[in-house]
């Protein structure tokens, strides 16, 4: 895997795959999609995941690997490689996460925030450039938490469009309180 083999095919292979994928999804809508862990370590897909990691400019998980110690000291090419060989020898382990608290704005409380290692975080943006387009397919155009190309925004415009042209009156918002908190992790 070479950075500018990489760099080159990460521009149109990997929308070209996504692409393929969606497809797939839409001509049948309970189909089931059995290979494709090899694509999550394609060096195409990696270098993707890579740059839009790279681009957040997150903090440093539990191993205090940041994103300029890669680029400076192990190398780009190199972490990718690493990763890319784990992933295919089915030998990569994600880390523990680091757990900080963040203060909620306007608020006593504060609220606890994961932070992956850069080389999980690169993992599931693999993952989520391979596994994006096909479910994609199957949400609702209301649907707008999370999606790509669709915001908080997004949806406050179409409150706004319902409640004035469409006759709505009423909007539900609904919050459960730690869900994520209260799941059980153990199974």
């Amino acid at each position: 895997m070479s950075a500018p083999e990489g760099a080159m095919n990460v521009r149109n292979k990997v929308p070209e795959l996504q692409a393929r994928l969606s497809h797939a999804a839409k001509q049948s809508l309970d189909r089931r999609f059995g290979a494709l862990y090899d694509k999550i370590y394609r060096s195409d897909v990696l270098w993707m995941a890579w740059k839009r990691v790279r681009s957040n400019k997150g903090a440093s998980g539990v191993d205090d690997v940041s994103i300029d110690y890669v680029k400076e000291v192990v190398g780009e090419v190199e972490f990718l490689k690493e990763i890319q060989e784990e992933l295919h020898r089915r030998t990569y382990r994600s880390q523990p996460v680091l757990r900080c608290w963040i203060d909620k704005p306007g608020k006593p409380e504060k609220r606890p925030l994961g932070i992956p290692v850069l080389k999980d975080r690169v993992v599931q943006m693999a993952t989520k450039l391979v596994i994006e387009p096909i479910f994609e397919t199957n949400f609702l155009p209301c649907s707008y938490g999370f999606r790509p190309g669709k915001d908080c925004h997004d949806a406050i415009d179409k409150i706004r469009r319902e409640i004035t042209f469409e006759g709505c009156r009423e909007v539900i918002d609904a919050d459960i309180k730690g869900y994520f908190d209260n799941l059980r992790h153990d199974f």
